[in-house]
């Protein structure tokens, strides 16, 4: 091996993902290898590049660039050396320079920019790849005029409801209190989700920045990241981060050096699937039951025991620094229409390359599922998608050249939701997915309305009779479903009949009726 491998660096993503499949020993295997053939080199545990079903994935930095091997195995190490890897060597592994594989390189990513890329608890490694850039801008600015600029920029809730994040911003900082709270909702509950989980274990700093120029921009000194248990890596990394972020000065008292503070927190969930809820959120943060509190008070008046909340999903939040280091307009000329900037959208279920997508709004569902997706892996055709987790609906394949924007979406009766998209083939059985959905909303529900507590448990019945044979019962569960939509308290109920409906709609043959699924 050549004198020019000393000061090779070696990534291996630290990612749950590529953890779960093999990563940690993976990256002992190299460090072995190196040290057992006396070659130096740097392993740095990066994050997760989303292309899931190339993890492990390994790279090696050359002149040229980043070269990757993928999926590696612990089994494999000793071949990649004896390959040559550390200088690009060919091997069945390999994949060549990863920023050239299609997957990434029509991506237009701007929150995930630096994912897979640094160390994620390196701080050097965020501050060279312009992070606190946002933050540095936002320190030199008053808070009216960094609301607007999160105004002008269009950004939109990346949750689910895609409220405008300025105006939920201009009405706390326009609330009069003694104190104020900037709350993260990382209960990332969704199925086929785990965009959040990403930045807060691959950009923790990105994360805490943009909570940190909210806190500036609505006059906020403490803030929490409402995190589900489920998540330990997360949670670890977030802790190290916040850690790392006070000792440099990014957080706590007087932030480098001006008159504003911020203190930072995170809060483990228990793990209930209506805690995503805002409000809900808050009782839990409250040491209460999490139950959906009636609105009004809106959180942005009376939130957070009481005082003025910003509460702000993951992805949301993560998108603010690059809005205030390179201006709205910068974030603005990505997407369409009202949907501006990107969304981090993730494909899972019977999907042949798994992964998260960044792309601008306005990508078919089409492109995604083939173009990056490639199909399902079983081979066989897609019959449904489901896009916007466990209460959205499903989409057929004629459906599948709707734009991904919020407007487009709703349009056809979907919704984009946190960006989750689960993929079915033609084995499917619509009737038991339908089943499903009313099943979790029983299971789920905080109890504290009668259609949502009630409804879903009837609903799972009325499926039952259905499949049973008793076409009549359709009319019945529509009744149920319009009383479900129009009188729960909050969007579990309301939201339940989604997927629901459109099993009925689009695969009325799977309810063994024919045409009876179309009924009024």
């Amino acid at each position: 091996m050549s004198a020019s491998n000393t000061s090779i660096t070696v990534y291996v993503p630290r990612d749950s993902t590529a953890l779960a499949l093999g990563a940690e020993q993976v990256a002992a295997a190299i460090a072995q290898q190196a040290a057992q053939r006396g070659i130096s080199i740097n392993l740095v545990r990066n994050g997760s590049r989303g292309m899931f079903w190339l993890e492990p994935l390994v790279e090696v930095a050359t002149a040229a660039g980043r070269i990757g091997y993928g999926p590696v195995e612990s089994e494999d190490v000793a071949a990649l050396f004896d390959a040559d890897f550390l200088n690009g060597g060919q091997h069945r592994l390999a994949l060549g320079m990863v920023e050239e594989i299609p997957y990434l390189k029509k991506q237009e990513r701007l929150t995930f920019a630096r994912v897979g890329i640094t160390d994620p608890l390196s701080l050097p490694d965020y501050l060279a790849h312009e992070g606190y850039a946002g933050l540095r801008r936002a320190l030199t600015m008053p808070s009216a005029a960094l609301v607007q600029e999160v105004l002008d920029s269009g950004l939109r809730g990346r949750g689910g409801a895609a409220f405008p994040t300025g105006i939920k911003w201009k009405t706390v900082a326009a609330t009069v209190a003694a104190q104020k709270y900037i709350v993260c909702n990382a209960d990332e509950g969704d199925s086929g989700t785990f965009s959040d989980r990403m930045v807060m274990e691959d950009d923790p700093f990105m994360l805490i920045e943009g909570m940190t120029i909210a806190a500036l921009a609505v006059g906020a000194t403490r803030g929490y990241i409402y995190v589900r248990s489920e998540y330990p890596h997360a949670i670890a990394a977030l802790n190290q981060a916040i850690a790392t972020a006070n000792s440099a000065n990014y957080l706590g008292d007087n932030i480098l050096g001006s008159a504003s503070s911020f203190h930072l927190e995170v809060r483990k969930g228990a793990g209930a699937y209506i805690c995503g809820e805002e409000t809900a959120l808050l009782e839990s943060l409250e040491g209460k039951r999490g139950v959906v509190r009636a609105k009004p008070p809106l959180p942005a008046i009376e939130g957070l025991f009481g005082k003025p909340t910003v509460i702000n999903n993951v992805i949301s939040l993560a998108s603010v620094p690059i809005i205030l280091a390179r201006g709205a307009a910068f974030y603005k000329n990505y997407g369409m229409g009202r949907s501006v900037g990107t969304l981090p959208m993730q494909l899972a279920g019977n999907i042949r390359r798994g992964g998260l997508v960044e792309k601008a709004f306005g990508v078919t569902l089409r492109e995604l599922l083939q173009d990056f997706g490639g199909g399902t892996v079983s081979g066989k055709p897609i019959r449904a998608v489901q896009v916007g987790g466990p209460l959205g609906p499903y989409l057929p394949p004629s459906l599948f050249d709707t734009k991904l924007d919020y407007e487009a979406m709703a349009a056809v009766g979907g919704m984009l939701g946190h960006g989750g998209i689960v993929v079915f083939d033609d084995s499917v059985d619509m009737a038991k997915q339908a089943r499903y959905a009313m099943e979790f909303c029983a299971v789920e529900s905080c109890g504290k309305c009668t259609p949502c507590r009630i409804g879903s448990t009837r609903g799972v019945e009325v499926i039952d009779k259905i499949v049973a044979g008793q076409p009549q019962q359709i009319k019945l569960l529509r009744d149920l479903c319009d009383t479900m939509v129009n009188g729960s308290l909050c969007a579990m109920g309301s939201m339940t009949p989604l997927p629901v409906l459109s099993a009925l709609d689009h695969f009325p043959e799977d309810f063994g009726k024919g045409e009876l699924g179309q009924a009024a």
